[in-house]
């Protein structure tokens, strides 16, 4: 699918990242609406939208694909308040959000699932806001794509956008599937570095050099947290699982120290070497 107008709502690092890429692309219109002035203002210099809208509804108004690029909790309240522009026009839709399976849900009992697909580009940073977007940021990206039941169709055309359009790799996968898995393998490492800088701040040694072992695990804290705090609420039950499987390696290492177990510890950090070094090849 290659719309001749693409409207984007929201332009922070996600969302002007598409519209810049998108635009480079060679499509001819690319509308963008931000709640923050300055933002939509900084895309329109670069290039990134070719209109900047007042509100959200002008964009849905225009679009033949509309991408809502908002943090979890205002893209559930978008597909809501959007969802009779969408249906009434035929609009494509898709999302750009870490927590798939709330928003197909929303999706679905809207009656909107021919009009959308979720979408995930494993491209986040912990950076935020247009100064972080890059008009190259999807290219060579996986992207999962979440169909909502019945809408098989849509999800193919949006699939279609990602890998025509942006030359990402889309990849189909059920939403529960998706947040399921990405409770392991991000969500939990959202915590884990917040949960560390928390410690270091609260109870950590004062007035200390830092060094890259601290800081590159504390990486991710510097994240939005109101774009954290809904992505752990909305998959909450996926996220206590992995929390509990933490929490049992965390028990081993404490118990091998506690005893003064070297065989129990060796192991313990070996099995952690071992699988680095599967993912790394």
């Amino acid at each position: 699918m290659r719309p001749d107008t693409l409207g984007v709502i929201g332009l922070g690092a996600m969302g002007g990242s598409l519209a810049w890429q998108a635009a480079g692309a060679g499509i001819a219109r690319v509308i963008g609406y931000s709640p923050v002035p300055a933002e939509g203002a900084a895309a329109l210099r670069a290039g990134a939208i070719t209109e900047l809208a007042a509100d959200p509804r002008k964009v849905a108004r225009r679009a033949d694909l509309l991408v809502l690029a908002a943090p979890p909790g205002a893209t559930l309240r978008l597909l809501a308040e959007l969802a009779d522009e969408i249906r009434g026009r035929g609009v494509l839709c898709t999302d750009v959000t870490s927590v798939k399976l709330p928003v197909v849900s929303r999706a679905q009992a809207l009656g909107l699932a021919a009009h959308f697909a979720g979408s995930h580009p494993l491209t986040g940073t912990e950076q935020s806001g247009f100064a972080a977007a890059r008009s190259t940021l999807y290219r060579d990206a996986l992207v999962y794509v979440t169909p909502v039941s019945g809408g098989d169709r849509a999800a193919q055309e949006v699939a279609d956008f990602w890998a025509g359009v942006c030359g990402s790799a889309p990849v189909m996968l059920d939403a529960g599937d998706h947040d399921r898995m990405l409770a392991w393998t991000s969500h939990l490492a959202q915590i884990v570095a917040s949960g560390l800088a928390a410690a270091l701040a609260r109870s950590g040694p004062k007035a200390v050099s830092y060094g890259p072992g601290a800081r590159d695990t504390t990486r991710l804290a510097g994240s939005s947290p109101e774009m954290w705090r809904d992505i752990l609420l909305l998959n909450r039950e996926p996220v206590l699982a992995a929390l509990d499987g933490l929490e049992d390696q965390l028990g081993e290492l404490r118990r091998a120290l506690a005893g003064g177990d070297a065989r129990a510890l060796t192991a313990w950090l070996k099995a952690g070497r071992e699988w680095r070094r599967r993912v790394e090849t």
